[in-house]
């Protein structure tokens, strides 16, 4: 069994003091896929290098405190790919592919944090920006390998995927433009693998809670993490899991095993 979590952090130092490392240690994930480290390199080297004995990989943002993806694995991967090739999001850290090549198999896996539009107009435009340029590449990824894609689109797909799904079709990350995306991208071959495993899911599986009016605790949450998969990947996912006994962010970890090996 292959174990992989995916979790935003908002804030690796942040994360690690509310005892992420012990969780990491406990669950025993093969892989780790992170998001908004927050973090520079040499923040990174040394102490979070390596976590619970799974050795980093990371594509830092040029900008201090701001973004950044990363990859924990217990495998060593053959390629580690950084960056989409457009520099306005690539100098943001927000797409690290490990690749894991063998004469039977070409996978890669993907950390990857999409842009929120929710502070201004100017951010949901480069949202859509960052769609137009990620969609390529996803159907490259697709055409050539086995890929899963891990991590925080900021996007709701659909009206199970949050709690106030009325009052929130004006918003960033439920917009019809957005919602649409996901569906052409699910419609081209792509697979939620946590809706293929739980079609019916609501509250279960929100990851994402507002930390404003008690929206954890009434758990007023979103659906925005995601595992997406080729189709092959995903048949062999067999369950998944949103941890919420323990806060590290204002995410919480989408754990997912699937039925294979590395």
């Amino acid at each position: 069994m292959l174990r992989v979590t995916t979790l935003n952090l908002n804030g690796i130092r942040s994360a690690a003091s509310k005892g992420l490392e012990d969780w990491v240690a406990a669950t025993a994930p093969d892989l780790l896929c992170v998001q908004e480290l927050k973090a520079q390199p040499p923040d990174m080297a040394g102490r979070f290098d390596t976590l619970a004995g799974l050795r980093g990989y990371f594509h830092c943002a040029v900008k201090k405190g701001y973004s950044g993806v990363g990859i924990y694995s217990r495998y060593e991967p053959s390629d580690v790919v950084i960056g989409i090739g457009v520099p306005e999001f690539d100098a943001e850290g927000r797409y690290l592919e490990l690749r894991f090549d063998t004469p039977a198999r070409r996978l890669s896996v993907v950390s990857v944090y999409f842009p929120s539009g929710s502070s201004s107009d100017e951010r949901q435009q480069a949202k859509f920006r960052f769609l137009d340029e990620i969609t390529p590449q996803l159907a490259r990824l697709a055409a050539e390998r086995e890929c899963l894609v891990c991590g925080d689109i900021n996007i709701a797909h659909t009206e199970k995927d949050l709690k106030n799904w009325r009052g929130n079709q004006k918003n960033s990350g439920f917009l019809p433009e957005e919602r649409a995306w996901m569906t052409r991208l699910l419609a081209s071959g792509w697979v939620d693998v946590y809706r293929r495993l739980y079609p019916h899911a609501e509250g279960e599986g929100y990851t994402w809670w507002s930390q404003r009016g008690q929206a954890w605790a009434k758990n007023v949450g979103w659906r925005i993490d995601y595992h997406l998969a080729t189709p092959a990947l995903a048949a062999v996912a067999r369950s998944a899991f949103v941890y919420k006994a323990q806060r590290f962010s204002d995410h919480a970890p989408l754990t997912v095993r699937y039925e294979m090996g590395l």
